[in-house]
């Protein structure tokens, strides 16, 4: 164990963690299969068939994400940013965090998929808020500080790397492998126009969640999938907060992040 710019570092850990970190890139990076090409393909027309007013809720709760997340509250706590700690503590501490919040989703999907339709549609944005709490905590713990408006749009990166399709994902990637050159490419202060494409980002987390919500809507069996559905959507985003945090921990070795 030795200290690097105000870090403390488990070199066994992070060097086992790095090669975790560039197979996710890899698999990332890859272009879609035939398979993936002719699923999009299949969801497109699925998606033709979804009632308007299902389309209408996800837009409408992405929009609120968006605007709580950039300029609101809601989300940061009283919490400090995680100032001491390996990347081994630090990642234990988001595993457990992970836990807590798929089980808080599992329950909640299984909860609104009970009731059908009505119920069911008031998941989209209960599960959002449950994503975007997430982020914020693992913004702390990985010592990043949220309130900050580049680490909130940060934080939109991660959700795009987790919910969005293959061409998408790698742009993405690209913007956080160099996300203080991106930041830094800006004149004046980032702007959220600067930084994303919300058309984009809409209708990329709409395509990911249309079909599998949509069978949530269904009443009782909505239950079981919005259970399911809601515990792999956070396992995804989990594992996307890890190793996009992982990126930046492993290319800014020059302070500890809570001192940016």
């Amino acid at each position: 164990m030795k200290s690097k710019g105000g870090k403390i570092i488990s070199t066994s850990y992070e060097a086992s963690a790095k090669v975790e970190m560039n197979e996710w890139r890899r698999k990332m990076s890859k272009n879609p299969s035939m398979t993936k090409t002719w699923t999009k393909g299949f969801q497109t027309k699925i998606n033709q068939r979804i009632p308007e007013r299902v389309h209408q809720t996800v837009a409408s709760a992405v929009r609120s994400m968006i605007e709580t997340t950039l300029t609101g509250s809601d989300y940061v706590t009283t919490t400090e940013p995680l100032k001491e700690g390996t990347l081994k503590e630090r990642e234990e501490k988001l595993e457990e965090t992970i836990r807590n919040y798929k089980r808080t989703a599992s329950i909640e999907g299984a909860g609104t998929g009970f009731g059908g339709v009505f119920l069911g549609m008031t998941d989209f944005p209960l599960l959002l808020a449950i994503k975007m709490r997430f982020l914020f905590t693992a913004a702390h713990l990985y010592g990043f500080d949220p309130v900050k408006m580049e680490e909130r749009l940060f934080l939109l990166q991660i959700f795009q790397m987790a919910f969005s399709g293959n061409k998408n994902k790698q742009e993405t990637l690209a913007r956080i492998d160099d996300w203080e050159g991106f930041t830094n490419d800006f004149p004046g202060a980032l702007t959220a126009d600067e930084a994303m494409d919300w058309v984009t980002f809409q209708l990329e987390y709409r395509d990911f969640i249309d079909v599998p919500k949509t069978l949530q809507l269904i009443p009782g069996f909505g239950a079981i999938v919005g259970a399911t559905v809601n515990y792999h959507f956070l396992d995804l985003l989990g594992e996307a907060a890890k190793h996009c945090y992982r990126i930046r921990w492993f290319t800014d070795d020059r302070k500890n992040p809570a001192e940016g």
